[in-house]
């Protein structure tokens, strides 16, 4: 009996083993390497141009004098001085347009830091403000009167900036930047004055000063910029420039006039900041971008 069971059992294991072997076989999927990452698209440098509009904050030119010498204590030296102090509100907004270069670098896939130029001429921001104004002297008991003519303009801008910007998606970049601005700034201020004495010949005098010159100060903003096509951008861009005070000498109020005759000096001073809001277009050459990871098996 015991050889019978046993010779039972052999056949059986020995049946399941070829047909295990029957059985078809699963291997595991190999092992794939990850995909490599997407190349970086802002990395490079890049041009472009852009158009837009600015406008002051500061509107207003102050001009200031006193009087240094009076025949007649009171008279109209005191009245010449009264007269050549005042402000004047000169709107100034215009046109923007011009272009920019700059260096793109993309990292930890979301960030990208980079550096940009650029210089625009404005068209349209230069402006007039004419004050006129009279005062009675009651000491010689006539008019004096004033017509000033101011102007006030920013002729050009550009800006040196670093930019830091995220990216909302792997084509929408939302940044910050700020850094240096510098534009070229002219104001002028005319005076003419008239008296009126009770008696005599009513005798007339007039002054002038001017400035021009290129102001360096700072610019800050942020924008936000779209990969709308392979290497083709376009953005919309906010700054806040600040190109400092000036200020300038305007040429002496005198009168020599026998017993009417005074001097009185007069200074202008003014404020060149304001704001622009303008879109941009930019062509990426991608120069200096990492080469793409190929993957290989």
């Amino acid at each position: 009996m015991k050889k019978i069971a046993l010779s039972v059992a052999a056949l059986a294991l020995t049946a399941g083993s070829a047909l295990s072997a029957d059985l078809p076989s699963r291997k595991a999927p190999p092992v794939l390497p990850p995909p490599p990452p997407p190349a970086p698209l802002w990395t490079g440098f890049y041009v472009g141009l852009n158009a837009g509009g600015t406008w002051a904050n500061n509107t207003i030119v102050y001009t200031g004098s006193g009087r240094m010498f009076d025949a007649v204590a009171g008279g109209y030296g005191s009245s010449s001085a009264f007269l050549g102090s005042f402000p004047a509100q000169v709107n100034s907004s215009g046109f923007i347009g011009g272009g920019q270069v700059g260096y793109n670098w993309q990292f930890y896939n979301s960030f990208v830091a980079g550096i940009e130029a650029d210089i625009q001429g404005i068209a349209g921001s230069r402006n007039t403000a004419t004050v006129a104004s009279a005062v009675f002297n009651p000491v010689i008991g006539g008019n004096a009167a004033q017509i000033a003519t101011v102007n006030r303009s920013l002729d050009y801008i550009g800006t040196v900036r670093g930019r830091l910007g995220w990216l909302a998606t792997p084509t929408l970049l939302v940044y910050g930047t700020g850094g240096l601005a510098y534009g070229g700034v002219t104001a002028s201020t005319g005076i003419l004055q008239t008296f009126t004495p009770p008696a005599g010949a009513a005798p007339s005098i007039s002054s002038a000063g001017a400035f021009s010159d290129t102001r360096v100060g700072w610019t800050a903003g942020g924008g936000v910029e779209w990969m709308f096509w392979p290497n083709w951008s376009a953005k919309v861009e906010y700054l806040y420039y600040d190109l400092g005070n000036v200020s300038y000498a305007l040429s002496p109020l005198t009168n020599a006039n026998p017993g009417l005759n005074f001097w009185s000096v007069s200074q202008s001073r003014t404020r060149f900041n304001g704001n622009i809001v303008r879109a941009g277009l930019n062509y990426h050459f991608n120069w200096g971008a990492p080469a793409p990871v190929v993957a290989k098996y």
